[in-house]
């Protein structure tokens, strides 16, 4: 029977480690994909919700007298810049470039917050003119569905954050590329979702 060395035996722990720092990684991406079907799943069902309750207006104002295309257009032109920005932050994470990386990911957290003000700023106007979450079932459909997408470009942000602490103490590490992944994957996602509110509430809103 063979006798490892002790430097077999280092040699030997550190491809364990890194096989499973692999499979850690891969786990990861998976896992989150499975998250996203599940919130593809959540949309789909405030977006059903929304349609069927689209005309229940309770005499009150629809979407033709509420929507504003221009302002929400600006909106839109924020999250699609926001979701270009962090493509560029995803490019230079690869080519190991931290500082252009924390530079993109920062300006994506700015377009994030500038979408998220113009929303607010949406809300508080729609409430102040008694256009409330609790006038009719069309508006609180609305207002749950673009509110849940707001919540998840938040939590998003958030995350952001948090990912950008991380690349300022630890660098562009395996660890971190992944996560940027799948931070990358979550905001894009947000990017598309929507598209189809921006589609289905506002355009077909006021037409």
């Amino acid at each position: 029977m063979s006798v490892l060395t002790a430097g077999s035996q280092r040699d030997l722990v550190d491809a364990v480690s890194h096989d499973e720092h692999l499979d850690d990684g891969s786990k990861t991406t998976l896992g989150f994909w499975i998250y996203l079907m599940s919130d593809c799943i959540l949309f789909a069902a405030l977006f059903a919700t929304f349609v069927v309750m689209r005309g229940q207006t309770a005499g009150g104002p629809s979407g033709r007298d509420l929507f504003d295309l221009p302002y929400v257009a600006v909106e839109t032109g924020c999250l699609l810049v926001s979701s270009f920005t962090y493509g560029m932050a995803m490019i230079a994470a690869h080519r190991n470039r931290r500082a252009a990386t924390l530079g993109w990911l920062a300006l994506t957290m700015a377009m994030g917050l500038g979408f998220m003000g113009l929303e607010l700023h949406e809300f508080a106007k729609l409430i102040a003119d008694g256009s409330g979450p609790d006038r009719s079932g069309f508006l609180s459909a609305f207002f749950t569905l673009v509110g849940t997408h707001g919540l998840h470009v938040t939590s998003g942000m958030i995350w952001m954050g948090v990912m950008m602490a991380h690349l300022l103490r630890r660098g562009l590490t395996q660890a971190n590329l992944t996560r940027l992944a799948c931070l990358s994957l979550f905001w894009h996602f947000l990017d598309i979702v929507w598209i189809g509110v921006f589609t289905v509430v506002y355009l077909v809103g006021v037409a």
